[in-house]
């Protein structure tokens, strides 16, 4: 595994006992609240592997529910996630899966409201880092090293080279992209990873883009 920074070896700042069960796993939560958008009024949270095994010691279970309260992996908060929780109205349920996943420390986080769902999956990876690998059925990559981007659009010709465009004219680099679509000519995603931080200005052109429908950020 390629580290970025000393950082990435000895894991973050954070509340234990785990870097990758306790940190990553908040920070899967707290990535699905920020996707989401706001406060989720429940979750259903399915682990798998080594998640699915050791959730209740190894603090998962609440790390994850702290990362829904928009708690970071520091915040002493964590511990009373589940009371925090119960206050603000967030019921949630964990599941423990049998089956393999491509990762053993993996979550699939289930979260809505009288708005709507979201699902997204999360793997942590070790050193309290953590990837977003599918997200409401699409699969992607998202580090959460860098802000990023998630264009939802409609499968249309022009429209890639359109928000490329919007992004170089703010003399923003692109770090990392990739587009995926249920089917040709369906809805699609594009996930971009940027080098520098992304501004109002920025979205509310992506917005007025032909064939965007939904962009959502996420910060660093």
């Amino acid at each position: 595994m390629k580290f970025r920074s000393v950082f990435d070896i000895i894991g973050p700042v954070m509340i234990g006992p785990s870097s990758s069960h306790t940190a990553g796993a908040a920070r899967i939560g707290r990535v699905a609240r920020t996707l989401f958008g706001r406060q989720p009024e429940w979750a259903r949270v399915h682990l798998y592997g080594s998640f699915a095994e050791t959730y209740k010691g190894h603090g998962t279970d609440v790390a994850i529910i702290g990362g829904l309260l928009d708690y970071d992996t520091f915040d002493e908060r964590i511990k009373s996630a589940f009371a925090d929780a119960e206050k603000l109205g967030l019921t949630f349920e964990f599941i423990p899966e049998e089956e393999e996943a491509v990762h053993p420390n993996t979550a699939r986080l289930v979260i809505g409201d009288s708005e709507g769902v979201m699902e997204l999956t999360g793997i942590s990876i070790g050193g309290g880092t953590m990837e977003v690998v599918e997200l409401n059925g699409f699969p992607l990559r998202l580090s959460g090293h860098y802000p990023a981007l998630l264009i939802v659009h409609n499968d249309r010709s022009g429209v890639i080279a359109s928000v490329s465009n919007a992004i170089a004219k703010l003399n923003i680099n692109i770090a990392h992209m990739e587009v995926d679509r249920k089917e040709k000519g369906d809805m699609a995603l594009m996930v971009i990873e940027v080098d520098q931080m992304i501004d109002a200005a920025l979205i509310n052109e992506l917005e007025s883009l032909p064939n965007v429908t939904q962009v959502s950020t996420l910060a660093n």
